[in-house]
Parts: C-alpha cells; structure tokens; sequence
C-alpha cells in the first residue's frame, strides 16, 4: 500500500516547490497529499 507525503505546488505553474518556499508565499502555494511508494505488481 503506498503511503501519502505533503508536498507543496505554485499554484502559477504548476510544479512542484520547496516546503520552505511554499511557507515563504501561501498565497500562490498549495500543499498537497501525494501518494509516494511502490505501485501495486502487474500480474
């Protein structure tokens, strides 16, 4: 099962940023849950 860490996006662009940038401007930030781990085996 994959596991969820809070990872922080510029709502401008789109991309992934440093939590201490996202802390810096929380107005132009969104801190979301991303599923991070290994995905589930194919048969």
């Amino acid at each position: 099962m994959a596991r969820t860490v809070e990872k922080a996006r510029s709502a401008e662009t789109g991309r992934f940023i440093p939590m201490k940038e996202a802390e810096k401007h929380p107005r132009t930030t969104v801190v979301e849950k991303v599923k991070v781990g290994p995905t589930k085996r194919r048969k």
